[in-house]
């Protein structure tokens, strides 16, 4: 080795670009091979990571072999769900989605919100899965993977096709995401919202726009997606928000402030999840801080194992969403008590159970015999 080179692992070097949230693309963790950077010790590896250009976002048709993925998990309100994308665009660092980029050998770093997969027939597939004898209706999270209205939903137009499906079988659904685009589909969201078939949450993390460029980065901003609970609110569409993720020592300080705002805006029902960091986004989330937040990475971090048993996260069912410890407690507290006080406790028609009962499977028309 060269006096002065190093060697340095892919997953720690900084590949920050604008416009994209991780700093870091991890390699595959179902793959043996792994690569390394080599500074040869005449500062020619920093100059190039100085200069690294903007990445484009890659679309990439997947054929899907099924439209509904279906769980168990005695913590999770639903038990099946639409994913129009896989991968996300918006690049949310804390993403619990990012690992599992891995099943389809992508990176849950930079790929994740790059290299996006998309499911052109997956209109098609659920037709045919409604359809089937004996499918009984409940529920079903739309984009409880990914987010449905991330930028490419706009061309491609997948979210808007699946629900027209929904509502011609008179099947209730839920939406969680933290874009405004939401509201291109009013028309569709205006008409289940009638027939009670739909319930609809904004995601909003962060009040503080300067936190929400880095945080997600191709997110609608913070003001946007509040007039977009205003709009929902207005058309008779059931809206509540989602705190998601809570950062101790991060956003934690801003959830009776985002509370408040939501209840303004014409959000009835509210919720939470602390920060979780499954698998590789542990590091991802460690390597942002690093990054962004450097003077409060070690107390953010600190606080983050206080609430998980003295790690970075816990997996066990009906604690990950919530965490445990003094700390976590206190957070759960602030926003129990700043749920009454701004009427967020699901008083409103986000506490009415979704009507499950108009679900049909259209009747085709008969088809003449074909002649032998």
């Amino acid at each position: 080795m060269p006096d002065g080179s190093t060697a340095l692992p892919s997953g720690l070097l900084s590949l920050a670009r604008k416009g994209r949230g991780a700093v870091t693309n991890p390699p595959v963790r179902y793959e043996s091979a792994r690569t390394e950077a080599w500074d040869d010790g005449w500062g020619t590896l920093a100059e190039d990571l100085a200069n690294l250009p903007p990445l484009p976002t890659e679309l990439i048709r997947e054929k899907a072999k099924s439209a509904l993925a279906w769980n168990d998990s005695p913590d999770i309100g639903f038990d099946r769900s639409l994913n129009p994308y896989r991968g996300c665009e918006h690049g949310c660092i804390y993403c619990y989605a990012r690992p599992a980029h891995a099943y389809v050998g992508m990176s849950p770093g930079l790929d994740f919100e790059t290299r996006l997969l998309f499911k052109p027939d997956l209109p098609e597939l659920l037709e045919k899965e409604l359809s089937k004898p004996g499918y009984v209706a409940k529920p079903v999270a739309l984009g409880a993977n990914t987010d449905p209205y991330q930028p490419v939903e706009r061309t491609l137009g997948i979210t808007r096709r699946v629900l027209e499906v929904l509502e011609r079988f008179g099947h209730p659904v839920t939406i969680v995401t933290k874009s405004a685009g939401v509201l291109r589909d009013l028309d569709i969201l205006k008409r289940l919202a009638e027939r009670n078939l739909l319930h609809v949450c904004l995601s909003v993390t962060t009040l503080d726009l300067k936190l929400a460029r880095i945080m997600e980065p191709r997110a609608a901003s913070p003001l946007k997606r509040l007039e977009a609970v205003a709009a929902l609110r207005q058309a008779g569409v059931p809206v509540g928000v989602l705190v998601a993720p809570v950062i101790p020592g991060l956003n934690d300080a801003e959830i009776e402030r985002i509370l408040e705002m939501s209840a303004r805006a014409g959000a009835t029902r509210a919720g939470y999840v602390l920060l979780r960091l499954p698998l590789e986004i542990r590091g991802m989330f460690e390597a942002w801080l690093n990054e962004h937040h450097p003077e409060r990475a070690a107390r953010v971090l600190a606080l983050v194992r206080e609430t998980r048993g003295g790690r970075l996260y816990d997996s066990r069912f009906g604690t990950r969403q919530t965490g445990t410890g003094p700390y976590a407690e206190l957070i759960s507290q602030r926003f129990r008590i700043a749920l009454r006080r701004f009427g967020l406790d699901g008083r409103g028609d986000m506490g009415k159970a979704l009507d499950c009962s108009q679900f049909r499977a259209p009747v085709e028309a008969p088809r003449q015999l074909e002649l032998l």
